[in-house]
């Protein structure tokens, strides 16, 4: 019997630009493809699917039930986001083979505290998002851990190889390619008049100082 998350959806008519009367229904548009099946529009509620990935997280397996069939294992492939409320606009799923490796992104979550940013106060940057794996579809993470604690200095680096791998899953991404570092603070610079502009900006009003107002000596010949 399958222990993963049950979610019903029903096929969808509307199309298009139409679709925003379904999210003010409650509904969010869907499809279902993979493994020779036709892509399938569908439909199902917005707040079950909400509660759905905030327990079960990215990558989620769901026994998904259209129109009261059979249940089909799925994997929550793709959503679409809203760019400000993060409200979720349209979602993939992809039909498996639990006997059946796949190969999927993974995204990366870093761990732990690197010292050249609580001692020396740089930056943590995340160089790469996620990374590519394979693993029977029960086995794929729905995150990977990298632990930045041997960030000690700016010029340490940490890569692919670096990360906790679970049993029963492979990495395909390059194991050299960078993914964490410390960028030195910003230091902002200040701006200091060189010291020869200084003295030709005074000689220059010296000069001005001691110089006749135009016109003062034609005046005088005049008078």
């Amino acid at each position: 019997m399958s222990t993963r998350p049950e979610l019903v959806a029903h096929r969808r008519e509307v199309t298009g630009k139409a679709v925003a009367r379904l999210r003010r229904a409650g509904q969010l548009p869907a499809v279902v493809y993979g493994h020779g099946h036709p892509s399938q529009p569908l439909q199902v509620d917005a707040r079950e699917f909400e509660v759905l990935r905030r327990h079960s997280g990215r990558n989620a397996l769901v026994d998904l039930k259209v129109d009261g069939g059979q249940a089909q294992p799925v994997m929550v492939y793709g959503v679409q986001e809203h760019p400000v409320t993060r409200r979720p606009l349209h979602v993939d799923f992809f039909l498996v083979k639990m006997t059946e490796e796949m190969t999927v992104d993974v995204p990366i979550v870093m761990n732990g505290e690197a010292s050249a940013v609580t001692k020396l106060g740089g930056n943590l940057l995340h160089l790469l998002d996620t990374v590519k794996v394979r693993a029977l579809p029960a086995d794929v993470p729905s995150s990977l851990v990298l632990d930045v604690t041997p960030l000690e200095s700016f010029e340490a680096m940490l890569h692919v190889r670096d990360v906790v791998v679970p049993e029963r899953v492979t990495i395909l991404t390059d194991g050299d390619e960078p993914l964490a570092r410390v960028q030195p603070p910003r230091v902002e610079e200040v701006l200091v008049p060189a010291v020869e502009e200084v003295v030709e900006v005074a000689e220059g009003e010296e000069a001005a100082e001691g110089a006749a107002p135009s016109g003062a000596e034609d005046g005088a010949e005049a008078e």
